[in-house]
């Protein structure tokens, strides 16, 4: 391979990929699904996030996206504190509950404050427990970093998964439909 075929073609030649095109290749990638949860003041609040991960040991640090359009978030950033909760497979109902921006998150749903004051789900796989630590805007989300307090392994039984639009890994089929609708903004 020559040094010429390493070069990149200048920018002006390749039209950026549109969101529905980042969307079906990033959705190649399969992820864990997770709960972000905190309070607003008295209020629980929370919603789903694919977009989390451990990023340092030492100190302990873990990191979440979070959109700019999302209603919990900007609430959550102002307590200070959240609760990452990582979803078993058999959670869908869960998930759906926090991924749509519609209804009531906690009717109905059984859960505990955690020491940390904020709201821990019960049923999932890892509890993180932390304090936003730094945040930094990127594009149309926040990369919110977060510094571990605790750590709790709630249940030893398979993660959640979300892969090419879908939950699972299994064989799908070529039309994906969406499952809590693209219109809703996680965050």
């Amino acid at each position: 391979m020559s040094a010429e075929s390493l070069t990149a073609p200048p920018t002006g030649e390749v039209a950026a990929p549109t969101p529905q095109e980042m969307r079906r290749a990033m959705g190649a990638f399969a992820t864990g699904v997770t709960v972000v949860t905190g309070m607003d003041r008295s209020d629980p609040v929370g919603f789903a996030c694919q977009s989390f991960a451990s990023v340092s040991l030492e100190p302990p640090l873990v990191l979440f996206c979070a959109d700019h359009k999302g209603r919990a978030w900007p609430r959550i950033r102002e307590s200070g504190r959240f609760c990452v909760n990582v979803l078993a497979e058999d959670q869908t109902d869960v998930c759906g509950r926090f991924g749509s921006s519609r209804g009531s998150k906690y009717d109905g749903l059984d859960w505990d404050v955690s020491r940390w004051g904020t709201p821990s789900l019960r049923g999932v796989l890892t509890r993180v427990h932390a304090e936003v630590y730094d945040v930094h805007v990127a594009g149309d989300h926040d990369v919110v970093i977060g510094r571990v307090l605790e750590l709790e392994t709630v249940t030893e039984r398979r993660p959640m998964l979300f892969f090419r639009g879908r939950f699972g890994v299994e064989e799908q089929p070529a039309a994906m439909p969406d499952p809590w609708g693209w219109g809703d903004h996680w965050g």
